[in-house]
């Protein structure tokens, strides 16, 4: 892991495209503003870890559903 320090106003480059910049500290609060591309997503990590256990289980229900059609067309 890299640990930077930075500022207000101050920013962090990632590659050639994204830039995460410090707009304020209130606090213990500090507001990130970040550009990127917009075909990368972008979440609070608790955003994205719902966004990835809702695929799971979409995924996992979808396999179960498929297998059961496949049984019962099989069996007819």
């Amino acid at each position: 892991m890299l640990v930077l320090t930075r500022k207000l106003k101050e920013a962090i480059q990632i590659g050639d495209d994204i830039e995460i910049k410090i707009l304020s500290i209130e606090g213990d609060q500090i507001k990130l503003g970040i550009e990127a591309p917009r075909n990368i997503e972008v979440h609070r990590q608790e955003v994205y870890l719902e966004i990835q256990r809702e695929n799971h289980e979409a995924a996992r229900k979808i396999s179960l559903d498929g297998i059961r059609g496949f049984i019962k067309r099989d069996q007819q």
